[in-house]
This record gives C-alpha cells, sequence and structure tokens, in this order.
C-alpha cells in the first residue's frame, strides 16, 4: 500500500499542460504515480470535485528571523506555500558580529516593518557566520522549505563595520573580503545573493540599507563570487535611476557569470523608470544575451492603513500625535469622543522633515487613491469606490468619512492605499506581464511589513482573482498553477519540486476552487514579545502537502513539520519507472 493517495481529483500538473483527472500515489515524500488507478494507499484524500495542484514556491519573503522560532510559518502556509525563499532586498541576520545585533534588528524593522520587540525576543543569535545560520535553520522543522539568500547589508556590516553601515564606498581589499563571504555562503547551501538600492528602505534610524549607493564595481565583484561557485540568482530592489545605468550593469553580470540577475518590477512614485520602461531595458539587455528576470507583483502593493497599524491618514495630525503612544484602550476612548474626532478631522497635517514626503501627503491627503476594506473587497477598486468618491455622495468631508470607516468593527476598520502598480485604476499591464516567460510571479514579502501589508496572500489571489473572477479577462488555471509552482522553482534550480510527476516532491495543494475566498484581514499581537502583524486567511484550501506528509486541512494547522532547510539547487528527478 502507498503512504498516501489522493484519488480522482483534477490535476493541474505544474508545466502548464492541459489538466487531467488522474490518482496521485505518495511514498517516503515522493510523488511515485499519477494514473487512473494508482491502487490502495494507508491515508487517502477524496479529490473529486477539487482541483489537485503543485505547492506553491514563494521566492520573495522575510522569514530570516521568524524561520528561526516558528514552525507554523504562517500566513504564507495558510496559502498553499510549501517552500519560501528569504534574504530578500539585502537584508537578513548573517553573518553577524555580537555587536551588531540590534543594528541588524533595526535595519529589517525599518526595511520590513517587522517588530524589533518581536525579532530582538524571538532570536536566539547561535550564529555568526553564515554557514552557522544556516545549520541554525536546519536545527527546526517547519511546515515549509526554506532557502535563503546572502544580504548585501549584513555582509557590509560585517567587513566594514560602522563604514559599511554608513554605505561608504569599500576598497579593493574589502570588496574582496565580502566577495569571500557571498561565495562560503553560497558553498554552504545559500540560493543567492541580494541587495537593494531603494530611499524606500531605511533603517529604523532613518539610515539607508548599506548598499543602496554601491558601485558597478562593488555589485559586479560581489557576483563573481556567484560566478565561482557555478550557481545562485543576484536578487536586487531598486529605485531604476537610469543615470545609475541598472540594465547595463545586471546584463554585463549576468552575461559573465551565466546566472541569473532578477529585480522588483514595479509602479512606483520613487522609481524613476516606469514599469513599462522598466520591462522594455530588460528585454534589450537579454537579447543582447543577458539572463534578467523581472519579480511582478501579483496585485497593487497596498498599505492596509488601521489605527492599530502602522500607518493611517490622521498619522500627522497633532491630535493623533497626543495620543499615539497611549495604550489601545485608552486610544479607543478618546477616538470615540466627538470632540476630538471633530478637532482631529479639522487640523492640518505636520509633516516631518524627509525625502518621503510626497508618500506621506498621499498617506495622509489621497483621499482619491484610497479605499474601503470591506469583508467581500474588490482588489480592482474603481474612481467610484474612492473614499473622495463616496465621501461626496453621503455629504460628509474626506476626512470625516475617513474617520469613520477606521472607527467601525470597534476601530478595527481598515482603508486600504494601493501605493505600487496601481496606475489609473488599471491592472492590464500586470496581466500581460503574468504571461510573459521573461518574469516570474513574486513580490508577497510574507512575514515582512507586519503593520502595513498581507501579500503572502497573494497565491490564493492569483486564482480567486487572476483565474476565476476577474472580468474583462481571465489568466488561465493551467498556466497560473505554473507561474507559482515550477516558474519560481527553476528561477532558482529547485528542480525537484513545482510538478506533480513521478520522482517529484509530494507538495500537493487540493483546492475547491470554488468556495476558494480570501478572509478579511485582521491585526493580531502574536509575535514574540506581543509584536503586531497583519494577517489573511482564506476558505478553499482542502488540504496542503509537504513532503508527503498533511500539514493543513480545511484551514486546521496540523502540527506536522515535514519542512527542511534548502542547501543549494536541487536536481530535477530522475522519471521512476512504473511499477
Amino acid at each position: 500500500m502507498h503512504d498516501l493517495v489522493i484519488r480522482g481529483g483534477t490535476v493541474v500538473d505544474g508545466t502548464g499542460a492541459k489538466r487531467f483527472s488522474a490518482d496521485i500515489a505518495v511514498d517516503g515524500g515522493l510523488i511515485t504515480k499519477v494514473g487512473p488507478d494508482v491502487g490502495p494507499g494507508k491515508q487517502e484524500i477524496d479529490a473529486r470535485g477539487k482541483i489537485v495542484a503543485p505547492g506553491w514556491v514563494d521566492v520573495h519573503t522575510h522569514y530570516d528571523g521568524q524561520a528561526t522560532w516558528d514552525q507554523e510559518m504562517a500566513p504564507s502556509s495558510w496559502h498553499g506555500v510549501t517552500t519560501v525563499v528569504m534574504g530578500n532586498c539585502g537584508v537578513g541576520f548573517a553573518p553577524a558580529k555580537p555587536d551588531k545585533h540590534d543594528w541588524l534588528i533595526g535595519l529589517m524593522e525599518g526595511v520590513e516593518d517587522i517588530p524589533g520587540t518581536a525579532l530582538a525576543e524571538g532570536m536566539t543569535w547561535n550564529w555568526e557566520t553564515f554557514p552557522e545560520y544556516l545549520d541554525e535553520l536546519e536545527r527546526m522543522p517547519r511546515t515549509v522549505d526554506v532557502g535563503t539568500h546572502v544580504p548585501h547589508g549584513a555582509v557590509r556590516a560585517y567587513v566594514m563595520d560602522e563604514r559599511g553601515a554608513r554605505d561608504d564606498e569599500p576598497t579593493e581589499h574589502e570588496i574582496a573580503r565580502m566577495s569571500r563571504i557571498v561565495e562560503e555562503g553560497l558553498r554552504a547551501g545559500a540560493l543567492g545573493f541580494s541587495t537593494s538600492r531603494t530611499i524606500l528602505h531605511k533603517s529604523v534610524d532613518g539610515e539607508l540599507v548599506p548598499g543602496t549607493s554601491a558601485t558597478k564595481e562593488e555589485l559586479i565583484g560581489i557576483g563573481r563570487a556567484m560566478g565561482r561557485v557555478g550557481y545562485g540568482v543576484f536578487e536586487m530592489a531598486s529605485d531604476m535611476k537610469r543615470d545609475w545605468d541598472e540594465f547595463g550593469w545586471m546584463g554585463e553580470l549576468s552575461r559573465e557569470t551565466g546566472l541569473p540577475v532578477t529585480f522588483a518590477a514595479l509602479q512606483s512614485i520613487a522609481k524613476e523608470m516606469p514599469l513599462d520602461e522598466q520591462i522594455a531595458a530588460m528585454r534589450a539587455a537579454n537579447a543582447k544575451g543577458a539572463n534578467i528576470v523581472a519579480q511582478i507583483a501579483l496585485r497593487g502593493n497596498g498599505i492596509i492603513m488601521a489605527w492599530q497599524g502602522t500607518v493611517h491618514p490622521f498619522r500627522f495630525r497633532p491630535a493623533w500625535n497626543e495620543i499615539a503612544n497611549l495604550p489601545w484602550s485608552e486610544q479607543l476612548q478618546k477616538l470615540k469622543d466627538p470632540a476630538f474626532k471633530q478637532r482631529m478631522i479639522s487640523e492640518d497635517n505636520v509633516f516631518p522633515q524627509s525625502d518621503l514626503i510626497g508618500l506621506m501627503m498621499v498617506v495622509a491627503c489621497g483621499w482619491s487613491v484610497q479605499y474601503e476594506m470591506a469583508p467581500d473587497f474588490n482588489y480592482e477598486p474603481t474612481q467610484n469606490d474612492t473614499i473622495l468618491a463616496r465621501a461626496k455622495a453621503a455629504g460628509a468631508t474626506p476626512e470625516a468619512y475617513a474617520y469613520d470607516l477606521l472607527m467601525k468593527d470597534d476601530g478595527k476598520g481598515f482603508i486600504y492605499f494601493p501605493v505600487l502598480n496601481y496606475q489609473d485604476g488599471n491592472l492590464n499591464f500586470l496581466e500581460a506581464l503574468q504571461q510573459a516567460d521573461d518574469t516570474v510571479n513574486s513580490l508577497s514579502d510574507g512575514g515582512a511589513h507586519c503593520g502595513t501589508i498581507c501579500d503572502a496572500a497573494s497565491p490564493t489571489f492569483m486564482l480567486q482573482h487572476w483565474v476565476r473572477d476577474r472580468k474583462g479577462g481571465r489568466i488561465s488555471l493551467e498556466h497560473a498553477v505554473k507561474r507559482q509552482c515550477r516558474d519560481t522553482a527553476l528561477l532558482y534550480g529547485l528542480g525537484d519540486r513545482g510538478v506533480i510527476a513521478p520522482g517529484y516532491l509530494a507538495d500537493i495543494n487540493v483546492i475547491d476552487l470554488d468556495a476558494l475566498k480570501l478572509g478579511k484581514p485582521w491585526l493580531a499581537f502574536d509575535l514574540p514579545a506581543g509584536g503586531k502583524r497583519l494577517l489573511q486567511k482564506a476558505d478553499g484550501y482542502v488540504c496542503t502537502i509537504k513532503s508527503g506528509e498533511v500539514t493543513f486541512r480545511n484551514g486546521e494547522y496540523l502540527h506536522a513539520h515535514p519542512g527542511r532547510l534548502i542547501r543549494g539547487p536541487q536536481r530535477a528527478p530522475v522519471t521512476l519507472a512504473a511499477e
């Protein structure tokens, strides 16, 4: 008897091939048979009328700290994800000198909005070098497999101390030392190297991420270390300033090493190059022999604003700042006071000195690009759905209308502000990019932006919105599954997963597509030291299976932990001979 049989489901195998009906047999954590009748199993799952797909492979997450203490790996694991890649955007926790622990926590808190108190409480710091960090990750089994990059910020601080933290230019000797650390990290099992070159990424003290202004010589010098190893992905976030010639050095690095370079492709007020120009420049470089891959988001990346979140439209009002440091119960009491409300909505904003003043102003006054986030929220809202339009229809000011939205559910209401990728209410360009071969679905930021974003639900959104519900054009189920299984896995050399076929890892989702539905986000305070995070669950996942073990059934966490650390690329299986 097989260890597990998934019986009678509609298989979408991850290759993009047409769906088919079949049983799936699993033995020893691997898929061993796919066919009309594979025989009995010790455990069987009835998948009749359901979609059976590979587990999702999410290549842009920030679980670097959480993965050292948390076996559940929520919220990504709640949404069918069975593999995550961490250490993106140049931030992480290794290598780490003992006197840099607090600094690295502050860097992660500022860039990725992960509570520093939670990181300080949760991490043991049983490592200094990057190989030692991998050893620490390997000690704890989880619901998902984890892989990681070597982060530029940590490497710079380790080699250059304060000069590295200040983003000073390194000497040739320091570039050589950083290169050796990156090479050592890859040989120990890292999947790549990451860096950040955007002013949106700052430490909790307001300092730019180390490497933001790194020269071509530093970036290519480090990239050559990857070339010496012979594998790895060079990942980058950037403001795409034209005079930086990002696609010039990315193309040069890719051609010299033969390795992929991938970047966060976003429509953003912080980026000098519009998204369509970024894609055109990438394709021009690839036409000359480069291998540059655009990471694209699945929806308008939006800040979810709430009184208890990281930001909300009244964040810069004097009245709010009078109560900002009070316990929530006292804040709520003040917010319910009609006189306090009237004072707050009537005040002018007081903005701090910052190079992000434009973003702050849109957060505080952008009523034409902000929306009420109701339980059945449509992530492609129209201008008629804006706070400005709804306030006008209700005969109220936008300030009063927004205040009342935030006060819903006893002060737990949400406002959605799509900062990135949402231009003129039209996401058709994103749909076109999802059909392209030189892009990859990414940028969920799982585990990060705990008080502002919950895009770890992106794989669920892909199926619910783009495949099933979207008006004016849809993506096929077969293509959508391939995008977040096989395509993401192959970018990182993970040839052993992302496909339902004999010999592959038994990482599988059984999904009731008709019932699939994202739930309303909520703020939880369940991180170490009571740290907050936005969470979002979904209906419709009948079960998620990792390496042959059921980890979630109908949304219930089963406390099974078959997930392991991924060390380096994984070979594609040799197809098992039919028995």
